[in-house]
């Protein structure tokens, strides 16, 4: 999926609000009403596509054009000559740095890199997240979705479907993918969901970061050695001295970044909404060759991250007859833009018989997320799945006491309460 703001990097999404824990009131382009885009920022865009915000320290102190029209936001996302991904890291706390140096710990992070930097990493890595690659590990998605289940069958109801089902099937996915050995699986990701978890301060989450990290560079230098089959080990067979031992351990932490929450939202909305549209979940339950086009409209409809990486404008440029000069920040709201009438009729409305559209979940332009296909292979066959063993599934609670992910990373549940 697009790539989520990193927490604890100089963007708006790492603003203090960790460090107040939860009563911090939530950043306006996160801010959701159920599966929508909160009231407030349908306000904002009802004054234009580009609008001038406050977001907090993460930007220099500075407020950021909010992009929120369709055609806007590919603009920004589509042009990475006059709109840069790559942070000033030096211009406001990395003492010791001369501005422009990326730290170590984001060194391999795609989402901060531009071209050429960012054109050789991505033709390296573009390789093994190709659908003919990302299908070998079908066979691996479908045990873990039939385990899962068997466990949630054997537990009985009721169940919460978040720790149940959400979230260990992408961890365990992700696992698979970047090669984590089956003993090591529960710390590490602990560690990853220790990382992204809301609510706690700067000094927590870099302490957890390290020991996500220290672990990554451990597994990278096993893979040096003795490389196998995996995603690492094919990496470096056919890459060798081309990618270093620091960006295979960034684009490790990135898969992170990019795939556990963002996964586990999508598990848990979608199911909170295919259960509220019982017609759309019985084709997704019972039509193979409705999966798809349901994936596709759960993707635009949800759109669980709220912005990708901000961009940094290199030049004076004009974007919805807004100006918007060099230097200044500019981020770009994905649920607005997919539900703004100039995709498509109906924005609001949630219909999985839609012919897909070209939405901006996955980004767009040079930064369009690599995981993509990956993402949709795992919710078409989780989704039926789900729906398939336990076809009396309903909500165990009212929907309304269902609580929303509040200063994540990506939209979601906190909690998804179920029985059949």
């Amino acid at each position: 999926m697009s790539q989520a703001v990193t927490p604890g990097a100089d963007t708006p999404a790492a603003s203090r609000a960790g460090d107040r824990g939860a009563a911090e009131p939530q950043l306006v382009y996160a801010r959701r009403d159920r599966f929508a885009p909160a009231a407030a920022l349908r306000d904002l865009a009802a004054d234009g596509p580009v609008t001038l915000v406050e977001v907090g320290p993460g930007t220099d102190g500075k407020s950021v054009w909010l992009v929120t029209g369709y055609a806007e936001v590919r603009q920004v996302l589509g042009d990475h000559v006059r709109f840069s991904t790559r942070r000033r890291f030096g211009s406001r706390n990395a003492t010791g740095r001369d501005p422009g140096v990326r730290p170590d710990p984001m060194v391999g992070q795609l989402m901060d890199y531009d071209p050429p930097e960012h054109t050789r990493l991505r033709q390296i890595l573009t390789p093994e997240f190709t659908l003919r690659r990302i299908r070998r590990l079908r066979p691996r998605i479908d045990t873990v979705v039939g385990e899962r289940l068997d466990a949630l069958a054997a537990a009985g109801p009721p169940a919460d479907l978040v720790p149940a089902f959400a979230l260990p099937v992408p961890g365990a996915v992700l696992c698979e993918l970047i090669g984590v050995p089956r003993d090591d699986r529960d710390e590490f990701l602990r560690r990853c969901h220790g990382f992204l978890a809301a609510g706690q301060g700067r000094g927590r989450r870099a302490t957890v970061g390290e020991l996500l990290s220290r672990y990554v560079a451990a597994m990278v230098a096993r893979q040096r050695r003795d490389p196998d089959d995996g995603f690492l080990g094919m990496l470096v067979r056919e890459h060798g001295d081309d990618v270093t031992d620091k960006e295979l351990r960034g684009v490790c932490v990135l898969l992170v970044l990019a795939s556990l929450d963002n996964l586990s939202g999508m598990l848990g909305l979608g199911t909170l909404l295919l259960l509220e549209h019982p017609d759309q979940l019985a084709a997704v339950r019972d039509d193979p060759g409705a999966v798809d086009r349901a994936v596709d409209e759960l993707l635009r409809h949800l759109a669980v991250p709220h912005a990708p990486t901000p961009r940094i404008a290199r030049t004076d440029v004009t974007v919805g007859g807004q100006l918007i000069k060099e230097g200044e920040y500019v981020l770009c709201s994905l649920p607005m833009a997919n539900r703004d009438p100039a995709l498509l009729s109906e924005p609001d409305r949630f219909d999985i018989t839609r012919e897909p559209t070209a939405h901006v979940t996955f980004g767009h332009g040079i930064h369009h997320c690599l995981g993509a296909p990956l993402a949709r292979m795992l919710l078409g066959v989780a989704y039926p799945a789900l729906f398939g063993r336990f076809p009396g599934l309903r909500l165990a609670e009212p929907a309304v006491s269902v609580p929303f992910r509040v200063h994540a990373l990506a939209h979601g549940v906190d909690r998804l309460p179920v029985t059949w």
